[in-house]
């Protein structure tokens, strides 16, 4: 039977707007947002993702056959809850094995040290014994005199991290960790030693990665728990000179790591790709729950959310898990998010945003936009999911996001931030007290809910953060 051409043109006006993904500020969009948030809230897989990678594979260093056997684990957990188009992006990588290590300070005042050696620094070939030269910056120890340090064990003390809510008392000391070795050996030093970069005072030390200066890490570098260095300090400042033992059989070996890569396909609009990362590595002393298998818990958990929640989102939302986030590298294309971008080539162009999530479990308290949606309609309707579990809107821009999809960034990729409570994690971090039990449930849900609720807002709508950037952009002169 004939159809007329008004019922026709009806029909097709119909399917036209059954395929069109709603814009992200309307009454619908936001109500399955809002549904997706409390149903997250109350039901997800993160705690069950974090548990297993934790309990099953322990610390997962950076191209370790742990790190490894977890990715092929995480890859498998993926396609068991519907995530498509799963696989495993392999790279070259330069990894570091701990090995042994102890020191002491000798001499009329011997007593054991508690202390770690830094990420890639070498081994000591034995036993390095010298005298410590205090500085109490990076900047001091840069304006040391040429050689006037050879033969002894350089130390940097620059105090206790400050403790911010937003973390921002970390940069000024880690930076201290990674130039650090290179600034002892350019004066002639043996080795490097310095306090821990944490904001606890536990007799746990906090190890992180060094710097590769043309291609090596040019001298042994310990990092000493907060009481230990306190001990070091005071004795200095007693007149009393400081002798140290240290050893290390810290070594380097080729090896390769690997990101995992699963989608929540599109369904409109594939093609178009929202990122939410995290990485699988960490660091050996713990088990990496908050740095950073609360992340990939977080960003799986909120994918699956959207996935369950009745109806698929327009674009695709892809969750990376980035492999050696956490170490430096002889050269520049060592790291995941290096590799992610090499990977897919011309296909950045068609990345809309993209998130990180590497700042622990505690609860989201902000929400950072990328430049020129402050004030957008999608941000009004952003506020109006997120508000009611206790995150606000910042009208400060995200630009550069975490270290995984910083790559991303500099291609041009916008990216967002849901700013964690970090309060506490700087006491945690690159510690042997990187546990699961550091966990709270209650707050690792209120995460994924947010997560959830904002990401389905970006997925089911057709909110252009690049022109809305573009737009914002002062007028060329």
């Amino acid at each position: 039977m004939r159809l007329s051409v008004r019922l026709l043109a009806a029909s097709a006006l119909a399917l036209t707007l059954v395929a069109a993904p709603a814009v992200a500020q309307d009454a619908a969009t936001i109500q399955r947002a809002e549904t997706i948030r409390d149903a997250a809230l109350n039901r997800n897989i993160a705690l069950d993702y974090i548990t297993q990678l934790t309990t099953r594979f322990g610390p997962r260093p950076a191209g370790s056959k742990a790190e490894q056997d977890a990715a092929a684990w995480a890859a498998d957990y993926m396609r068991a809850h519907g995530f498509q188009n799963v696989r495993i992006e392999q790279f070259p990588l330069v990894g570091w094995e701990r090995g042994e290590e102890s020191g002491s300070i000798v001499g009329a005042r011997p007593q054991r040290l508690v202390l770690a050696a830094l990420g890639h620094s070498p081994g000591t070939n034995g036993v390095i014994e010298a005298d410590v030269v205090r500085f109490d910056s990076l900047e001091a120890l840069n304006a040391a005199p040429a050689g006037s340090l050879t033969g002894k064990i350089a130390y940097v003390d620059a105090g206790q991290m400050v403790r911010m809510q937003d973390g921002s008392g970390y940069g000024p000391l880690t930076r201290i960790r990674g130039a650090g070795p290179a600034a002892a050996a350019a004066k002639g030093a043996v080795a490097f030693i310095m306090r821990s970069v944490g904001s606890d005072e536990h007799r746990m030390p906090h190890t992180g990665t060094t710097r590769y200066v043309e291609g090596v890490v040019p001298l042994p570098g310990f990092a000493l728990a907060a009481p230990d260095a306190d001990t070091v300090s005071r004795l200095i400042e007693m007149g009393e000179p400081v002798r140290l033992r240290l050893s290390s059989t810290a070594h380097t070996y080729e090896t390769v790591s690997q990101n995992v890569i699963g989608d929540i396909t599109g369904r409109s609009r594939p093609n178009e790709i929202i990122v939410l990362g995290s990485h699988m590595d960490s660091w050996d002393l713990g088990t990496g729950a908050i740095d950073d298998g609360a992340g990939g818990a977080i960003t799986l958990a909120a994918a699956k959310a959207i996935a369950e929640s009745g109806r698929r989102p327009a674009r695709t939302v892809r969750v990376v898990l980035y492999g050696a986030e956490e170490v430096d590298q002889p050269t520049d294309t060592g790291n995941g998010g290096g590799a992610y971008l090499r990977g897919i080539g011309a296909a950045v162009e068609q990345h809309v945003i993209a998130g990180e999530s590497d700042f622990g479990a505690d609860r989201v308290y902000a929400l950072q936009l990328p430049p020129g949606a402050q004030g957008s309609d999608f941000a009004r309707a952003a506020a109006r999911v997120l508000y009611p579990i206790g995150v606000l809107s910042s009208s400060v821009p995200e630009l550069s996001g975490g270290a995984d999809i910083a790559p991303l960034a500099g291609a041009g990729v916008p990216v967002f931030g849901l700013s964690q409570d970090g309060t506490r994690y700087f006491d945690l971090h690159h510690t042997a007290d990187d546990t699961l039990d550091k966990i709270d449930p209650a707050q690792l849900s209120q995460n994924v809910a947010a997560w959830a609720g904002l990401v389905w807002l970006i997925a089911d709508s057709d909110v252009d953060f690049r022109a809305l950037r573009a737009a914002a952009a002062p007028a060329a002169r």
